[in-house]
């Protein structure tokens, strides 16, 4: 056909005609248009070896997309070419869950399905319209879907089943299920629940949420008990993209106070407060290099073995009396040996800070106390645990009188930390009081920088002159000292 010879109003419908079949078929298939943030695919690749997972995140990252892509990935096998994660060769059982049955529908099947209330536009979700089979309505709550089949690329087909937590835990047992996506935070009976469910099959389980409640169960379960089948991603709103830094600054500030941090960094609301109530951005610094050869190093020590020992090291430029963490190491259910074999090689002559508990004896030292086993392999710890020195016997090892020490630096300008230091600023951002005292749970490498604050007057320059055999002065003899 001449396309000269049509009528101009004929080729401009007949255009608009292909556009809009172009946007239907778009809308029903947006899977294959869903590009993963660096954080959504962190997440992603953690399934191949986890079990469990956490995306615990910042409000408006992107959570509740980033979960319907992957269980739409699973229910329909039509994985990315470069697809980092677990994946299903056979159709699948899951469950897709939200806190209530209007929230499961608003949110968790919207995402996947379409808009609740337009029958027409189911299949706009991220589950392709052309594998959406089977689909059975909910009793109860309007426009809510309680079974949808899904075709899978290997010709059989997906069961998907829509849940909520509202329901109680006799809900939740059943069938075995090969994935479960938990859409903001369960009650800790209801996630026991999701896993039993995958525990026959060997199956996932991933949740997705701001962690608006604080350290509940859950988030305990994740951020303090490790476990080689368990994996969080913690994701800010810097990991974002697609907001601008003017839409940035917008969004933080329509923030109440004391939510900002959970819903701007998915930090866990804490207790009765933080201890550190200061912005990361405030103390955190890149590396300096080279480090000048005046200021002056100490590392700092905090035992443990059940829970993880942990060291930093600290440079102190004494001019501006600023200190800097520059490293910081954390280990769990290992020996002093191995301990002093890893920060050994922070500096030869390196001076250590350690605590009172140093003093302490323990079976595997036979007899012999931690500090002692740590000097034995090398390490150079100070003659005195970590204290004030206040003049009494002793001197001050308040634990407050260093958190008000660390807390001034922060506050001041007079500690930063470099910005790589994960694991330090994992803990710095949960480390709270409840009841007023402080929870001393997940502090290892906090209660190291204290120690070290606590003893900067015995920090030295790392590079010392050798030192001269001591001669009496002319006239002066052994006797006269």
């Amino acid at each position: 056909m001449n396309v000269e010879n049509i009528p101009p109003e004929k080729l401009e419908a007949a255009i608009a005609r292909l556009e809009a079949v172009k946007h239907q078929r778009h809308a029903e298939n947006k899977l294959t248009s869903f590009r993963a943030y660096a954080k959504q695919r962190e997440f992603f690749a953690a399934g191949k070896q986890y079990r469990e997972r956490l995306l615990m995140a910042a409000n408006r990252f992107g959570k509740t997309e980033c979960g319907a892509a992957e269980m739409a990935y699973h229910l329909t096998g039509q994985y990315p070419d470069d697809w980092p994660g677990r994946r299903f060769s056979k159709p699948v059982r899951a469950w897709a869950a939200g806190v209530t049955g209007e929230t499961t529908r608003d949110v968790v099947q919207a995402k996947l399905i379409g808009p609740p209330f337009i029958e027409a536009e189911w299949g706009t979700g991220m589950i392709p319209k052309a594998c959406l089979v089977n689909i059975a309505t909910a009793r109860g709550i309007p426009g809510s879907i309680d079974t949808a089949g899904v075709r899978h690329i290997s010709g059989g087909m997906s069961a998907l089943q829509f849940k909520s937590f509202e329901k109680g835990r006799e809900k939740w047992q059943g069938t075995a299920q090969e994935v479960v996506w938990l859409d903001e935070e369960c009650p800790p009976d209801i996630y026991s629940e999701a896993l039993t469910r995958t525990n026959e099959t060997g199956g996932i389980v991933f949740c997705t949420f701001t962690p608006l409640a604080g350290v509940t169960e859950v988030v305990r379960r994740f951020l303090h008990e490790k476990n080689p089948d368990r994996h969080v991603t913690q994701a800010t709103i810097d990991d974002a993209p697609h907001f601008s830094a003017e839409d940035k600054k917008r969004i933080i500030a329509s923030y109440l106070p004391h939510e900002a941090e959970a819903r701007v960094k998915g930090i866990p609301v804490l207790g009765s407060g933080r201890i550190f109530p200061v912005p990361e951005e405030n103390i955190a610094c890149d590396p300096i290099n080279p480090i000048p050869r005046h200021w002056v190093h100490l590392g700092a020590l905090d035992f443990g073995y059940d829970h993880p020992a942990a060291a930093v090291h600290l440079v102190w430029d004494r001019d501006a009396d600023v200190v800097y963490i520059t490293k910081a190491w954390r280990e769990r259910q290992t020996t002093p040996v191995l301990h002093a074999a890893a920060l050994k090689g922070w500096g030869k002559h390196l001076n250590w800070a350690w605590p009172r508990d140093g003093r302490r004896e323990t079976l595997e030292g036979a007899g012999i106390p931690l500090m002692r086993q740590y000097e034995a392999q090398g390490l150079e710890m100070l003659p005195k645990h970590a204290a004030y020195d206040d003049g009494t016997p002793g001197g001050n090892v308040s634990v407050e009188a260093g958190l008000m020490d660390m807390l001034d630096r922060m506050q001041t300008g007079r500690l930063k930390v470099y910005r790589h230091l994960n694991d330090w600023f994992e803990e710095f951002r949960l480390y709270h009081r409840k009841d007023g005292k402080v929870v001393k749970e997940h502090d290892d490498l906090m209660a190291a920088t204290r120690y070290g604050v606590m003893m900067l007057r015995f920090a030295e320059p790392l590079e010392r002159r050798p030192a001269k055999p001591w001669r009496p002065r002319p006239g002066l003899t052994w006797m006269s000292i």
